[in-house]
C-alpha cells in the first residue's frame, strides 16, 4: 500500500517533515539536556520542571507533524524498516504520555529528595525516548536513500 503525492506536495511534505523533526526532537533534546543538568547538580529540580513544562507542546506538535507529513512521503508499508519505524513512533507516543505523567509526579514533590523509583523511571523514560527518536531518524534516512 502506497500513498502517492505529486512532486509539489511531496516537496511541501518533506519540508513539513523536516521542520517537525527539528521542532519535536529539538524539544526532546532540550528536555533531556536539562535533566542531565539536574543530575549533575547544575540545576535544581524546580528549575528543570519549570523550563521543560512548556516544551511538551512542541514535542507533541513535532510528532503530530511528522505523522501527518510522513503519510505524503511515499511510505512503503510492506518494508520491514518502515514497520519498525512505525513501531518506534508508537513507542515514542506511549513514552510521551508516560513522560507527561512523570513530569506531574516530579512537580508534585515538595522539594524533598526524589524517590529512587522516580529517578529510575526518569532514566528509563529518557533512554527509551532517545533510542526511539534516533532509531526513527536513522530509518527515515535509510528509507530516503531508496
Amino acid at each position: 500500500m502506497h500513498l502517492r503525492a505529486d512532486v509539489t506536495l511531496h516537496t511541501a511534505a518533506l519540508f513539513v517533515h523536516l521542520a517537525s523533526l527539528v521542532l519535536g526532537f529539538g524539544a526532546v533534546l532540550s528536555i533531556d539536556y536539562y535533566g542531565a543538568l539536574w543530575l549533575t547538580g547544575r540545576k535544581t529540580l524546580r528549575e528543570v520542571l519549570d523550563f521543560t513544562a512548556p516544551l511538551h507542546m512542541p514535542v507533541w506538535a513535532g510528532l503530530g507533524g511528522l505523522l501527518f507529513s510522513g503519510a505524503f512521503l511515499h511510505p512503503d508499508l510492506t518494508s520491514p524498516l518502515t514497520c519498525v519505524k512505525l513501531g518506534l513512533v508508537l513507542v515514542l507516543s506511549l513514552n510521551g504520555v508516560q513522560a507527561s505523567a512523570l513530569h506531574r509526579r516530579l512537580a508534585a514533590l515538595d522539594r524533598g529528595p526524589v524517590p529512587r523509583s522516580l529517578l529510575i523511571r526518569g532514566a528509563v523514560t529518557a533512554s527509551v525516548s532517545q533510542i526511539a527518536w534516533w532509531g526513527a531518524v536513522a530509518i527515515g534516512f535509510l528509507n530516503s536513500r531508496h
